[in-house]
């Protein structure tokens, strides 16, 4: 069901994940295994935060993610459409 997940920054969200959905780039990570869909994100006003908390979360169990996710977004639903309008 949810076997792979891809932890990413971005200036431009709206924009990576449909080049993500698009596999824009046929050979990337997302493209190889088919990560298109958005269940996770957070806004940080200084990218430098970003940074530190993604590699803070490619630290962190795969249990923690899945926990993370889920308190958030329950059914793992694909949000890029809510970021979109």
């Amino acid at each position: 069901m949810h076997t792979v997940l891809y932890i990413g920054v971005s200036s431009d969200i709206v924009g990576r994940i449909w080049e993500h959905k698009n596999k824009v780039y046929p050979k990337s990570f997302t493209a190889r295994y088919n990560c298109d869909k958005l269940v996770y994100y957070y806004f940080y006003p200084h990218i430098e935060e970003a940074i530190a908390a993604e590699k803070s979360l490619k630290d962190r169990s795969r249990t923690y993610k899945n926990n993370l996710i889920s308190e958030l977004n329950p059914g793992w639903t694909d949000l890029y459409d809510s970021i979109t309008e």
